[in-house]
């Protein structure tokens, strides 16, 4: 660290003499006190004019604050029915008979994964459908299914031969092996150990762009459980994006498709994160429909660290519900 070296100032104590100080003229005076008047009065005017015009934002989501704050109020009803759909968002995957595949491989237990739901309220025909089924459709997530969606394509992930869990950092030494993560320890719905389905089965196979797609994409995919993004997916989030992301690009979905997907499915398993990143782009007059669907699952909004800062910015809208930790 440098020094300082302080250094002494000659202060003029010399005072004037009330015989030089010129009086300024009464009417200058007078002169300088109306024209403040009438400026002070016109900045009164245009505030309030501002106010009653609701000022320039056209988002649906975002209302005028006559509060006196900065940022604009937010409508969370709106907002919740712009992030998180009742009606759901489909997915650009067709499903087929993916599900009836990995019981078949054994990286679904069905006795077990029944017990589970059965203790949760049951699953529905459509999700029996999903589980069992030889002739699904595209994917569709709900409010409602999103904790067994999150649970099939993480029995995909895990289950699908892949070269980023052969030779990315979920094996990596460092870490003494892929077997000691929430991902790969924490699936608990297969028969014989998780281990044994460990990329292990030919669920969906990828051509050499489509796997190239699937690791730009996974690399650009964050979750806020973690700083990790989906290269890395060592918790149940970031394996079932895994999943997720190798079932579109077998199907040749494109990237910014995949992104957009990323974007909707990542809402439902985080609602009160994505809801208060959403809060966040509306008080800046972004609606959430316009927001670049790879900025909101960067680094900067949907890792740990970076929803971290959101919220040091942002109040989170008050919600009823929330999302599904990092268990089955």
């Amino acid at each position: 660290m440098t020094e300082q070296t302080n250094t002494t100032e000659q202060i003029n104590t010399t005072q004037p003499s009330s015989q030089n100080v010129r009086k300024p003229s009464p009417y200058l005076i007078s002169f300088s006190i109306i024209i403040a008047g009438v400026l002070i009065a016109g900045a009164l005017l245009y505030v309030e004019g501002k106010k009653e015009s609701g000022g320039e934002s056209g988002n649906a989501a975002v209302s005028s604050n006559t509060a006196g704050s900065n940022a604009p109020s937010v409508d969370t009803s709106a907002l919740e029915a712009s992030v998180l759909p009742k009606a759901g968002v489909e997915i650009p995957a067709l499903w087929g008979d993916m599900g009836a595949q990995m019981v078949s491989a054994g990286v679904i237990d069905k006795d077990a994964f029944a017990t589970l739901y059965q203790s949760r309220g049951g699953i529905t025909a459509d999700e029996e459908q999903l589980l069992a089924g030889t002739n699904n459709g595209n994917l569709k997530i709900t409010p409602e299914n999103s904790g067994l969606i999150l649970n099939l394509l993480w029995a995909l992930g895990l289950g699908n031969k892949n070269p980023i869990l052969e030779e990315g950092p979920m094996s990596d030494p460092q870490y003494g092996g892929a077997g000691g993560f929430a991902s790969t320890g924490g699936w608990s719905l297969a028969k014989g150990g998780p281990m044994e389905h460990y990329s292990k089965h030919q669920f969906v196979a990828l051509t050499k762009d489509q796997q190239e797609r699937v690791e730009s994409v996974a690399k650009g995919i964050f979750r806020p459980c973690c700083n990790n993004d989906t290269f890395f997916p060592d918790c149940n989030h970031g394996m079932a994006m895994l999943g997720l992301l190798e079932l579109m690009a077998s199907q040749n979905v494109s990237e910014a498709d995949m992104y957009k997907a990323a974007l909707s499915v990542n809402a439902y398993w985080f609602p009160d994160t994505y809801l208060t990143i959403a809060k966040y782009f509306a008080e800046k007059g972004i609606a959430w429909e316009e927001v670049d669907p790879r900025q909101a699952l960067g680094v900067d909004f949907s890792s740990g660290s970076g929803y971290r800062q959101v919220l040091s910015q942002v109040t989170p809208p008050e919600r009823k519900g929330g999302g599904g930790g990092c268990g089955v």
